[in-house]
């Protein structure tokens, strides 16, 4: 290990490892008192990259005064041939780290076949370009730790929430850590969770996930990247005070859920993840009890679910064949586990493609509020721009009450050549109302073609199913939104356009009151009704040619404007 302290010894230190913006030196082997380090490959970092990475002077892994360590897992052993086992090396690195109090476990370039790393508190791991971390396959060569018991709450949410151990990396109980540089993850041997490819996540020994934390605290995940996540790639649960910044995800499930966590900061990320969500928000009990994600930021972020796995991370950007392709998820999803809530969030500066639009869910009680959402873009969507869903689903202890929907504000999305079929969904159900929602300056072009059949539909309530907006069936009856058991909801600056002609209202409205509309227009064919009404109490509508202002106070019956 190499100690980076003050005075003599960090400058010396410095100077061997080049210029501020030098990344790599000579092949040379140079020793520190005791220790030794590779100046080609163990300790590729100049002072520029120890600076941006937050591990060199006054900050939290090293404390004004405190010496900050240097392990580098080539001297506990690690071979990083891709061959050889290298999980009891990097282990041991980690436990040398802490019990020096902490310090920099350090990944020169190689590839490092593993099985369950265990983090510590006051540790980085610090991958350097060309390190890639591989998930072995469980068997000969070894296993991954067992997945522990989460009884007694395990019934209310899936398997891959209520285990964190059975995973390439993993921690629980920690503090001051992260998880930082150019490298990569490839979860190779993990499973991807389901019961028609092997391996199956519930066999013993099998991996599930690349990185797993719950109950930590102050933790930093920047600048590397995961190919083939597993069930996913990041499951972070109870996790307070947490900084997800610069990855790239290319994976076969979820790229990352983030769960019953405090003070979240997600920033320019990529995500490709055509077979479920990328970046995913959830409020589970599977900490025992109903604790919110709240104070969450999400900005400058890519998802996507239109490419084949791999083909984002090596550049090739290979498309699904239009005959054969995955579901293409890839959104950005609150839910569906939802027992604590989502509260004061935001979603910001970030792009949507040949994917899903945004999810907002709670099913199982929660309370989702206090959101903004700005600046989206959004082409060649699958499902509707918005789903919005109260529900009464109730997967968890018996006696929660429904929860609650309310203050979200929706401003500045465009989304083009969207799928027409599914109209964006903002739904309660009887009795719940979602309350407090504001859209504005918001267009969406869609596909067309919905036909007089297709707007004579009536949905089912379908209060206790699944939120997803195929659950209303293959074809919702408006084209732009479908608006049910709301109360006070403003939309305003707001066009819709089809490719294609389209018979459906560009607006439907149930159980609705309260409803402002100011300077909303779409291309409406053969006689086709701007708004269907229905039971909707205090209309409005504005400046929204060719229609007349109008005002109405009740509306009982169906009643077409």
């Amino acid at each position: 290990m190499v100690e980076l302290g003050s005075g003599k010894k960090r400058r010396h230190f410095l100077k061997g490892i080049g210029c501020a913006f030098t990344a790599f030196v000579g092949g040379s082997i140079v020793s520190e008192g005791d220790a030794q380090v590779r100046k080609s490959s163990a300790l590729p970092i100049g002072p520029a990259s120890l600076f941006n990475f937050g591990v060199v002077d006054g900050n939290a892994s090293a404390p004004p005064g405190k010496t900050q360590m240097v392990f580098n897992i080539r001297d506990y052993g690690a071979r990083g041939n891709g061959t050889d086992v290298d999980t009891q090396a990097i282990n041991d690195s980690i436990a040398a780290a802490a019990r020096a109090g902490g310090g920099i476990v350090f990944f020169p370039a190689g590839n490092y076949l593993c099985f369950s790393i265990h983090l510590a508190s006051n540790i980085t791991l610090y991958l350097d370009r060309g390190a890639v971390v591989i998930a072995a396959e469980n068997g000969a060569l070894g296993s991954y730790d067992a997945a522990e018991s989460n009884a007694p709450y395990e019934a209310y949410q899936d398997y891959h929430h209520n285990h964190w151990h059975n995973s390439l990396i993993w921690g629980e109980g920690l503090s001051n850590l992260g998880i930082i540089g150019g490298g990569l993850f490839w979860g190779r041997g993990l499973s991807r969770g389901d019961r028609e490819n092997k391996p199956f996540a519930e066999d013993p020994g099998v991996g599930s996930r690349v990185i797993a934390l719950k109950n930590c605290r102050n933790v930093e995940l920047r600048g590397f990247s995961i190919l083939k996540g597993g069930t996913m790639g990041i499951l972070a649960t109870g996790v307070d005070n947490l900084v997800i910044d610069g990855l790239t995800i290319d994976t076969n499930r979820d790229g990352m859920d983030i769960d019953c966590c405090r003070n979240v900061r997600i920033a320019n990320c990529g995500v490709n993840s055509p077979w479920d969500d990328a970046i995913c928000l959830k409020s589970s009990y599977a900490l025992g009890y109903p604790r919110p994600t709240e104070n969450l930021t999400i900005t400058n972020c890519y998802v996507t679910g239109a490419y084949q796995l791999g083909s984002m991370l090596d550049g090739s950007w290979k498309k699904w064949p239009e005959e054969n392709h995955p579901p293409q998820h890839g959104r950005i999803k609150f839910g569906t586990e939802s027992n604590g809530g989502f509260i004061n969030s935001t979603v910001s500066n970030c792009v949507f493609e040949g994917c899903r639009g945004f999810a907002l869910e709670s099913v199982d009680g929660a309370r989702l509020e206090d959101m903004t959402i700005t600046n989206i873009t959004m082409r060649n969507l699958i499902a509707p721009p918005l789903f919005i869903r109260l529900g009464a689903r109730m997967r968890g202890p018996q006696g929660a009450q429904i929860g609650t929907v309310k203050r979200i504000l929706i401003s500045d999305i465009v989304a083009a050549n969207d799928y027409a079929l599914f109209s964006s969904v903002i739904s309660g159900i009887p009795g719940a109302q979602i309350e407090d929602i504001k859209i504005r300056n918001m267009f969406i072009e869609h596909q067309g073609g919905g036909t007089k059949d297709m707007a004579g539909r009536q949905l089912e309530e379908n209060e206790k199913d699944y939120p997803e907006h195929s659950m209303f069936g293959d074809v919702i009856p408006a084209q732009g939104f479908f608006l049910r058991h709301l109360k006070n909801i403003e939309m305003s600056d707001i066009e819709i356009r089809s490719q294609k002609p389209d018979f459906r209202p560009p607006f439907l409205l149930n159980d609705v009151s309260g409803a402002d509309f100011w300077h909303v227009k779409a291309n409406v064919s053969g006689g086709t009704p701007m708004f269907l009404l229905t039971n909707v109490n205090d209309f409005a509508v504005a400046r929204s040619k060719p229609l007349k202002d109008t005002e109405i106070s009740r509306v009982a019956e169906k009643m077409s404007i």
